[in-house]
């Protein structure tokens, strides 16, 4: 086994490793010369599409059509997307890896799952016009270059909301590059422009010269946290200055005639310069090396290094992290190297062994540490073994030492193993691991339809698995020819007891399809109605709609089914479809009550419902402002009921008839007043019978009110009370007196006592006091004195031979009332009457 330092070369004070990643990469036909290059974030797919600049050789028609080609490292085809839409402008891979294609009018397609579907939306701000000339992406966003230099920022591919940037000089752009907003002073997006001899900075703000006149510069490439600036000069030399633009911290001269192809940073420590078959590696203080190929070579720049691709070969360039340094370095005395040799002397049963473990007693904690760092940042398996061996060997000599890391560093390098394998082709490093987290893993292999291995992962590291299962559910979908009860048959028995699984997304991919009965069955197997309901709506199923919402017992989604149905169905199919739902009428019911009586009082029609009918429209009756219309309203009230032989029905017809007539009554009433007054009186219009009446009274149109009490055969009772009441409240204290002069009462002549009382003439009252022969002496008694009578109580007392009520009478008497009453206390013992 070669050594880990065979492939390492110094630069400057500093190590940096090429690692062979695949051989044998691309078909030696594909002219990958020919071809844009484009790698996703953290040794994600690789996406390549024709050069249209550029000369290809001709291989028949069958192969002219363009397409845009994502491939793994390895060189494995994920998916090829036909293109026939323009000419491609810029071609970029989000964090997420969702590749995005710009055009030259500034259409932007977003596609996501790297399965051909996309997301479209336009850049506007004249793009159109003017033309995309070319884009430079970062994470979540990117930034389009146009024909007149306006520069257009996307700081979001969910919610992409275009906006113009600063307006920056009209001169020719000679190269540019930008600062994402997480890195950039200003916290915004910023765009390095070279126009002329010098470098504008482009905020949304301002455009901003910062006066470099050793322009102009052909390339420009900005550091992966925005730390430090690369640019190539005309004459062949590249500058690095910090993020700042405070200090130049090194100059390298290339000595190379030809302008470079390519310049890209290689993690945030050296700048690779590519030339068809050549790179330089410049490092801190212009240190560099070369590397040389035998075919066109293109930069693929990451996080913590550079990728270099070419029809052979794939090779990752990276600083070697400072832990494999400590333990590979030629000469290296570091503990962590002599627990490696410790462990190899121990497999072959050295007694030396021992003698370095002794050795490096002091350190061997940190020893440890360093060889399970080192083996984590390893690509090698068999160095990998090796350091791990060392550090388990290390732990099992320390009394107290802390495994988690140990484990966790196994478990991690089992899974990396695992993916960078050729099939799979993700040579992620330790570095992209960590920061893209496992999660987001799991996603690129489901993604890429590599179920197993991802399930695997996902059950090695506890993650949830339902989202793999979702997956594998829509492509089998998308994909399978086999019959639709089958499909649907395997993918319950597959997803059964699996938490978390969507059967809506899964019913939504296969309408999607055109599968429309498919979907219809898995969504039977969806247990949340606010997941089937909507799908169902858009698959054209109302009435199953209707259904699922019904049995969830949810009103608000009742009425979303019921409010799509209305807009989408002739009502007398919406009519059809609740009628025969209870819980749907009683809802459209209650709504239309307030909202659409006209569409209510179809529903009563429909449903032969006279009743509710009838009902509707004596309440619109009550509600009219003229008397023509509530009497036009309660005639087709009336009318609605005419043929019904229902008694509820027919009492309701009546007393509808009897509305009717009271109004026109009350209508004749006004006309008549109203002339005979020469002036407006109170209006009757929208009174009851008894209002009626009591008004009439009130008025003294005694023989009218008569007239009303005929007509709707009120009771002498009711009447008579209605003019009590009447003529109390109108102080009508004449006819009150008159009407003591009759034999009898209907109501009896108590309450005349009282009412007029309350009204407080106690004269009128006493009047009936008389009348009232049916109350016992004391109550008699205790009328007079309400009136203030208390002589007249005194006589009806002493009537009564009631000593006690006399003796009480003369406590509350005085003068000469207290005198009348001692004089018939004096009769009443004397016996003289």
């Amino acid at each position: 086994m070669s050594k880990p330092t065979a492939n390492w070369e110094k630069v400057g004070d500093k190590f940096y490793r090429k690692v062979q990643l695949y051989t044998a990469v691309f078909d030696q036909d594909l002219e990958l010369e020919k071809y844009n290059v484009v790698g996703a974030p953290y040794s994600g797919a690789v996406a390549i599409y024709r050069d249209e600049e550029k000369l290809h050789t001709y291989r028949g028609p069958g192969v002219s059509k363009s397409s845009i080609d994502m491939y793994s490292c390895a060189g494995k085809l994920i998916r090829s997307i036909t293109w026939d839409k323009g000419t491609i402008k810029g071609l970029g891979w989000s964090e997420d890896e969702k590749l995005l294609v710009v055009t030259a009018d500034g259409t932007v397609r977003c596609y996501y799952d790297l399965q051909g579907d996309f997301v479209p939306f336009t850049l506007g701000h004249d793009s159109d016009v003017h033309g995309v000339v070319s884009c430079k992406f970062y994470g979540t966003g990117f930034v389009a270059l146009l024909g007149n230099n306006h520069l257009i920022s996307v700081a979001s591919y969910t919610e992409p909301r275009p906006k113009l940037l600063a307006i920056p000089p009209s001169e020719p752009v000679v190269s540019w590059s930008i600062i994402p907003p997480a890195y950039s002073l200003s916290r915004s997006v910023e765009v390095i422009l070279a126009i002329g001899h010098t470098l504008y900075v482009v905020d949304a703000t301002e455009a901003e010269d910062r006066n470099f006149d050793a322009g102009p510069f052909q390339h420009i490439s900005v550091s992966p946290r925005g730390e430090f600036l690369a640019f190539y000069t005309e004459d062949g030399k590249v500058w690095v200055v910090s993020g700042d633009w405070s200090e130049k911290l090194s100059e390298y001269d290339s000595k190379v005639q030809t302008v470079p192809k390519d310049m890209q940073w290689c993690g945030s420590n050296a700048v690779a310069l590519a030339w068809e078959d050549e790179v330089h590696l410049i490092g801190p203080r212009s240190a560099a090396t070369k590397f040389y190929y035998d075919a066109w070579v293109h930069l693929l720049p990451d996080v913590d290094g550079i990728r270099l691709l070419t029809n052979d070969v794939c090779e990752f360039i990276q600083k070697v992290p400072d832990e494999t340094v400590d333990v590979f370095r030629l000469g290296s005395d570091s503990p962590a190297a002599n627990l490696l040799e410790a462990s190899s002397l121990l497999e072959q049963k050295s007694p030396k062994a021992d003698d370095l473990i002794q050795l490096i007693r002091p350190s061997l904690a940190e020893a440890v540490d360093t060889c399970i760092k080192a083996a984590a940042h390893e690509y090698n398996i068999h160095w990998q073994k090796a350091l791990l061996r060392a550090a388990s060997y290390g732990k099992s000599v320390l009394d107290l030492y802390s495994s988690d890391d140990f484990v966790d560093t196994c478990d991690t390098l089992r899974v990396l193993n695992a993916v960078r394998f050729y099939e799979i082709g993700l040579p992620l490093s330790y570095d992209q691991y960590r920061r893209m987290t496992p999660e987001k893993l799991i996603e690129r292999l489901t993604n890429r339809s590599e179920y197993l291995l991802a399930l695997r992962i996902a059950d090695y590291l506890h993650l949830p698995a339902s989202h793999i299962h979702g997956h594998w559910a829509q492509q089998k979908v998308r994909v399978s020819t086999d019959p639709e009860e089958e499909i649907c048959k395997l993918i319950v028995k597959k997803l059964h007891g699996k938490p978390g699984v969507s059967f809506e997304e899964i019913a939504r991919a296969a309408y999607d399809e055109g599968r429309v009965r498919l979907a219809t069955s898995l969504l039977n197997y969806e247990p949340r109605a606010g997941k089937q309901v909507p799908l169902l709506l858009s698959m054209k199923e109302d009435t199953i709609a209707l259904d699922k919402a019904i049995e969830s017992g949810d009103t608000d989604l009742i009425f979303h089914v019921l409010l799509h149905l209305r807009k989408e169905v002739p009502l007398a199919s919406f009519f059809r479809v609740i009628n025969s739902r209870p819980v749907a009428t009683a809802l459209v019911e209650s709504s239309a009550w307030e909202q659409d009586r006209e569409l209510l009082k179809d529903l009563y029609y429909q449903d032969d419902r006279r009743l509710d009918g009838s009902n509707l429209l004596l309440s619109e009756a009550l509600a009219q402002k003229d008397l023509v219309g509530s009497l036009d309203k309660l005639k087709l009230g009336s009318k609605y009921l005419q043929d019904s032989r229902d008694t509820a029905a027919t009492f309701q017809r009546s007393a509808i008839d009897d509305a009717a007539k009271l109004l026109r009554l009350q209508e004749t009433f006004e006309k008549e007043l109203n002339a005979a007054e020469g002036a407006a009186t109170s209006s009757f219009i929208g009174l009851s019978t008894h209002e009626t009446i009591f008004q009439l009274i009130r008025q003294g149109r005694f023989k009218r009110a008569q007239k009303v009490q005929s007509e709707f055969k009120i009771t002498d009772k009711t009447y008579t009370w209605l003019r009590l009441r009447a003529l109390v409240s109108a102080r009508h204290w004449t006819e009150l007196e008159s009407i003591a002069s009759q034999k009898k009462s209907a109501i009896g002549w108590e309450p005349f006592f009282n009412e007029i009382l309350a009204a407080g003439n106690t004269r009128v009252a006493s009047v009936f006091i008389p009348k009232c022969t049916t109350l016992v002496v004391a109550e008699r008694v205790d009328m007079w004195v309400k009136c203030g009578l208390l002589v007249k109580a005194g006589e009806e007392a002493y009537k009564a031979k009631d000593r006690v009520l006399l003796d009480e009478l003369r406590a509350k008497a005085s003068g000469s009332a207290a005198v009348e009453i001692e004089r018939f206390l004096g009769m009443l013992g004397s016996g003289r009457k």
